[in-house]
């Protein structure tokens, strides 16, 4: 059952897969793929951001930290600090990293973001 209200706290994931993710200044920087969500803690870990690329071939895939999205009524997508530019230098996305926490501190370093796991998590 999905709600198309937005003033809800909490959103289904698969609302969440395929939603719009723009830059600072208001451009399309690509859509959530996925997201991934630790599983001892509950939370989300980051998103997996889907850009570049023409129908579906040639797209790039890479982590984003969940908590550098931070959802835009206005836009009816979320809002990001980071530009296409970080997008493109960033780890790239990789399932043999799910679980490696160094991968997931160079992820979170590479942004400038909080990590979401220990001291000081959101």
């Amino acid at each position: 059952m999905q709600t198309t209200d937005t003033h809800q706290s909490l959103i289904s994931s698969e609302r969440v897969q395929g939603t719009t993710v723009y830059s600072p200044n208001g451009d399309d920087i690509g859509t959530v793929d996925h997201v991934m969500i630790d599983k001892q803690s509950g939370q989300v870990a980051y998103a997996v951001m889907s850009f570049g690329g023409f129908l579906g071939m040639g797209e790039s895939h890479h982590p984003v930290p969940w908590n550098a999205l931070k959802y835009d009524t206005s836009l009816g997508g979320y809002r990001t600090g980071i530009t296409e530019a970080q997008l493109q230098g960033a780890p790239a996305f990789s399932e043999s990293a799910w679980g490696d926490r160094d991968w997931e501190r160079r992820t979170y370093d590479h942004y400038g973001v909080p990590y979401y796991w220990g001291a000081g998590a959101v």
